[in-house]
């Protein structure tokens, strides 16, 4: 995501080789039959939501949008509403919410009791509440990855939380940036010590195709290397730009850029994600809506 969404994450935290592809896909029963879903992650239309949360909810809605994936979750209300209210929204529209991004922070979990605060306890009762399948810590704050021990120690509260979403149906997962891919600790990439110290069963990842194509990671590689461990992806494009913000790249409609979207897309299906979560945060001259609408066309015309 952008670096904008990574102050908005930020504010809102304080404020509330392995197998081959192909192997996993065999091990995978009939993974093309697996039922998949298609999401809007509402951080797209973040504007429009909070002008106007309803209408904007509509909008989507009357586009064809099926299940969102919120981004504004604080004081333990979804964009102003109670989960009561909120889940009253979505079934009057005829939308689901799988998923949720909610940032999980030091301030979570207290280490004297070695339990979770009663503040995230709640949050992810309010995911349960709301029907969520994914709860997804969508940032790791950087004093939780300044040395290798510190990752380590905040990495078993990640497995932590996997059983205690586990108590409740749902999953615990984390949703990468582009630093995952660059910082490195003891010679060994983030991402490469989150995916071997976090428990399979316990904590998926939701990879965001386009923030690691910054870093220079292809995510069908990735995917290769960790194969069976995307629940839910991100399905992003991103272009060059002029500017330096960001890498130098922003996000753009899908297949219209660098990432070969639809091909990895393809590949986490054939390796078994279910839950695929269209995200766009810059527009190219376009409204939020019109990216929107234009996106879902591209899934439903790649068979999602």
């Amino acid at each position: 995501m952008k670096t904008s969404r990574r102050t908005f994450i930020k504010t809102s935290a304080i404020a509330t080789a392995g197998l081959s592809v192909m192997g996993q896909a065999a091990c995978t029963a009939n993974a093309a039959e697996v039922n998949h879903t298609v999401a809007v992650q509402l951080y797209c239309v973040r504007v429009d939501m909070k002008a106007d949360p309803l209408g904007s909810l509509t909008k989507l809605a009357k586009m064809g949008y099926t299940h969102v994936e919120h981004a504004n979750y604080v004081d333990h209300k979804f964009y102003g509403w109670t989960p009561a209210e909120f889940k009253k929204v979505l079934d009057d529209l005829g939308l689901k919410m799988p998923a949720g991004h909610t940032v999980l922070g030091k301030n979570h979990w207290n280490e004297t009791a070695s339990d979770f605060t009663d503040a995230w306890k709640k949050t992810v009762e309010d995911a349960a509440y709301m029907g969520q399948q994914f709860v997804v810590s969508p940032w790791l704050d950087e004093n939780l990855r300044k040395t290798y021990d510190d990752l380590m120690r905040f990495l078993e509260v990640f497995n932590k939380c996997g059983e205690l979403c586990r108590k409740s149906g749902m999953q615990f997962g984390y949703h990468n940036h582009d630093f995952e891919f660059s910082a490195t600790l003891n010679d060994e990439k983030v991402f490469d010590l989150m995916m071997k110290n976090t428990d399979p069963d316990k904590v998926v990842m939701q990879l965001d195709m386009g923030n690691m194509y910054i870093a220079g990671a292809l995510a069908k590689e990735v995917i290769g290397q960790y194969p069976g461990r995307y629940g839910t992806i991100h399905v992003k494009d991103m272009i060059k730009t002029d500017g330096e913000g960001h890498g130098g790249f922003e996000s753009t409609i899908l297949g219209q850029g660098l990432v070969g979207s639809k091909e990895v897309t393809d590949l986490a299906k054939s390796s078994g994600t279910t839950l695929f979560v269209i995200e766009q945060e810059s527009y190219q001259g376009k409204t939020p809506m019109e990216c929107m609408e234009e996106n879902l066309r591209v899934m439903k015309s790649w068979g999602y």
